[in-house]
């Protein structure tokens, strides 16, 4: 998994994307107490689920490579 130039950036456009879907599709509504990482977790399987990314295989499911996965997503949809 090779690291992105700056994926601290995109993550944080990522989370913001993904939580403005959500709320969007109605499927959630976030609190300010949830933290990144619930937020990270929930909008890398509500994506799965509906199919808008790839899902990573079992054995590589980790926080890292969700969240690695999460900026790769919003930096295709920057372009």
């Amino acid at each position: 998994m090779k690291k992105l130039k700056n994926e601290a950036e995109l993550l944080k456009e990522a989370i913001r994307a993904g939580v403005e879907y959500g709320e969007r599709r109605g499927v959630v509504e976030f609190e300010a107490t949830d933290s990144a990482n619930e937020k990270i977790e929930y909008i890398y399987k509500l994506l799965v689920h509906d199919k808008v990314i790839q899902p990573l295989a079992r054995e590589q499911i980790s926080l890292p490579a969700m969240k690695h996965k999460l900026a790769l997503w919003i930096s295709k949809q920057q372009k």
